[in-house]
Order: C-alpha cells, then structure tokens, then sequence
C-alpha cells in the first residue's frame, strides 16, 4: 500500500507540474482598464460614430454657409447678315452684358438651419460617448467570459488529472486483487470524459480570446490573450442598492442616448421650422451692366446701359405642403424615440440592478464559509482521504469527484453572473464624458 502511495503521489506530482505550464509563452495579460483603452482606440464601431459626427460637424459648416452670388456674362443680338463691324474688340457692334445675381433668403431660413445642424452634430456627439459607453459594458462581458472560460478550464484541467491519478490507482489496486476490474473500467470512462470536457474547455477558452481581442480592435493578440484581473469583490448584503438607487429623471436625462434622443428632437423642431419658412419665397436680385455699341453696320447700339432684375418666386400651384406634413411626422417620430430612450434606460438600470441583486445572492451562498462550494469541497477531501486508506470504493470517490466539480462550475457561473450584471449596472448608470 506504501509503495502504491508513492506511486500515486509521484504521478500527481507530474501532472500538477505541467498543468502548472503557461498555455502559451506569448501570453499577454491586460487589465480590464488596459482591454478599454485599447477598444477605445482601436474599435470599428467606436471609429465609425466618430466619423459619423465629423461627418455631422462638416454639415453644420455647410448649414452656415451663405447663397453664394452668380456671375453670368453673355453675349447676344450677333447678327450674321449685319456683320460685327470694324475697330477693336470693344468697338465690335455684339450686344455683351456682365450681371451679378444675389439670393436672399428670409424668414431666418440660414439661422434655422444652423439650429438644425447643430442638434444633429450634438446627437452624433452623443451617440459616440454612448457607443464608447456600450463599447465599455462589452468589454467587461467579454472580460469576465474569458476568464470564466480560463477558470473553467483550469477546473477541467485539474478534474482530468485527478481522474488520471484514479485509473493509476485502480489499476494498481486491481493488479493487488483489491479491486475488480469493471470499478477500473468505470474509472477509465470518467477520465475519457473528463478529457473530453478538458477539450471543449479549451475550444471555449479560445473563442473567449478571440471574441475579447476582436472587441478591442487586436485580433492578432487572440491566441495568446490573457486576464490580469480577478473578479470583482463579493457582493455586500445589497449590492444593487449600494450602487443605483430609484433612478431619477436626472439619472435618466444624463445618459448619452438620452440626451443624443433630445439632440434629434430639437433638430426635428428646427427642421419643422425650416419647413414653414419654406413658405416666404426667397429674393434674388441682379444688377446687369450691358455694353452695345453702334457702327455704320448697325446703328441700334445702345452703347453702355445697367440693368436691375428682382426675382420673387410665386406659389400659386404648390407651398411647400409636403416639406410641413414630413417636418411634423418626423418632430413626432423624434419625440417617440426619446420617450423609448427614456423607457429604454430605465429598463437597462432596474434589470441591471435585479441582475445584480440575484447574481449577488447566488455568489454568496458559495462564498460563505459554510457555503455550498466550502461543503462540497469538505467532502471531496473526505472521500480522497477514505480512498487512499482503502475505506471507500471507486464509484463513491468518483460520484465525490463529479459532485465537486458540479459545484465549481456552479459556483464559477455564479461569479461570472454577477461580474457581468455588475458591468451591465455600471454602463447603465454611466454618463460619460460630457462631449
């Protein structure tokens, strides 16, 4: 029995020692605030709301820009029988006029579309501090997924060791005529699941880095991505509450897309203006400077005359109806999108707090002293200690085996759950910078 012992100890000694191994030499661990960072500098999407509101910055300059004046210069009254005459150019006998044409626009047409541009440049403003605020909540998902993942296989790594170590054993012992031969092979099945397990772990692990370092904008950082932070502290009696109360209409006005919603409403009240000032027609109004001289081929020269025009639209046929029935649909479409923003926000922090409450509750009832993970693992060390000294068979030390890894994972489920619900109460909470 000494020498099977030893034997044993020899066996998990190894194992131990190459589980310890890193996975991948290359390994690069990021905090999670280093994971943000870098997602903040490197996302797609987070760079494609930025250059949507560079993109809203430039309409605003075009929205203050000015009709621009309009210089025509002509010629006419070329008469081919009549000829153009003799002499210099500017003596020729051809009718040419310079004139200059100005648009006015009234009823405050420039200032509204001003207004409009720039509730839309502060929405896009918004949207982007909002999509960095999303971009920080997915993050910190995909944060905790991977070190779950991490987790999950060290707990799969350690089990399949342990069942390798059970095999070694019962192999020994049956050899001894102290155990039958269909215990080994019950033995030998759990292992081949526990390697199995150890398998889809790894696979699991791999799509954890690989979802991260897209995230983050590194995809070539996917094989060798890895946590530097733990879990968050265990949650207080009442986590949630420490950390949102009732939200307040405050609360609620102050999260980014809320405030990009309001931004919209506004342009939407400018665009309707816009649309109603469509109705007091522009002015557009010229002054001509014509230059006709006379010759003995054509005696009708004028010689050099100014002329003034004065352009008014008239709307007898058609006043702009269609522009004011769109304005007043989309004014009410933007107000219902901010009533859903509002609704939507409120929602995301009182199911973030329940999250967060729950989860809270689950993680403590593992993390206790007398919790379910602490029992759980009470008895596995008793059934390993009853084994070893020949007290217990097979199939109760791996019905021991199997309860306690069942637990761990629960109990690692249950910390990944409130992580997660902790991150999803933080970004709902957030405001952001102010943009």
């Amino acid at each position: 029995m000494t020498t099977w012992r030893a034997f044993v100890a020899l066996l998990a000694a190894c194992a131990l020692a190459g589980a310890a191994a890193p996975d991948d030499a290359r390994a690069q661990a990021l905090s999670l605030q280093q994971a943000r960072t870098l997602a903040h500098d490197s996302n797609p999407d987070l760079r494609l709301a930025a250059l949507a509101h560079e993109a809203a910055t430039a309409a605003l300059t075009v929205a203050g820009a000015a009709p621009n004046p309009v210089l025509t210069v002509q010629s006419f009254n070329l008469n081919p029988h009549a000829g153009i005459g003799a002499g210099s150019l500017r003596s020729k006998t051809v009718d040419s006029a310079v004139r200059l044409d100005q648009m006015f626009e009234r009823a405050g047409k420039r200032g509204l579309r001003i207004d409009n541009a720039t509730g839309l440049a502060a929405a896009s403003a918004f949207d982007v501090v909002d999509a960095r605020r999303q971009l920080d909540q997915l993050v910190g998902q995909a944060y905790y997924d991977l070190l779950a993942a991490s987790e999950r296989l060290q707990i799969y790594r350690d089990s399949a060791v342990l069942f390798d170590h059970t095999v070694a054993a019962a192999r020994l012992r049956s050899k001894a005529g102290d155990l039958a031969g269909a215990d080994v092979a019950r033995a030998q099945v759990d292992a081949l699941r526990a390697h199995n397990d150890l398998l889809q772990a790894t696979s699991a692990q791999r799509q954890a880095r690989l979802a991260l370092a897209l995230l983050i904008g590194q995809p070539q950082l996917a094989e060798a991505l890895m946590t530097a932070d733990g879990w968050p502290l265990n949650p207080p009696a009442d986590p949630a509450d420490e950390l949102a109360a009732d939200p307040a209409d405050s609360t609620l006005r102050a999260r980014p897309d809320v405030r990009a919603a309001q931004a919209r409403v506004q342009a939407a009240e400018s665009a309707r203006k816009m649309a109603l000032a469509a109705r007091s027609a522009d002015i557009t109004v010229g002054v001509q400077l014509e230059h006709f001289p006379a010759s003995a081929a054509n005696g009708q020269g004028s010689g050099n005359s100014v002329g003034i025009a004065l352009q008014i639209p008239l709307m007898v046929r058609y006043a702009y109806q269609g522009e004011v029935r769109a304005a007043d649909v989309a004014l009410e479409a933007a107000c219902e999108r901010l009533r859903q923003a509002r609704l939507q926000a409120r929602g995301d922090i009182d199911g973030a707090r329940e999250r967060v409450r729950s989860s809270g509750a689950m993680l403590r009832s593992f993390d206790a002293s007398s919790g379910v993970l602490t029992a759980a693992r009470r008895s596995a060390d008793a059934a390993e200690f009853a084994f070893q000294h020949g007290a217990l068979g097979i199939m109760e030390l791996l019905d021991a085996r199997r309860s306690y890894r069942a637990v761990q994972l629960e109990a690692l489920t249950a910390r990944a759950a409130y992580a997660s619900a902790l991150a999803q109460l933080q970004a709902a909470l957030s405001q952001g910078p102010t943009p």
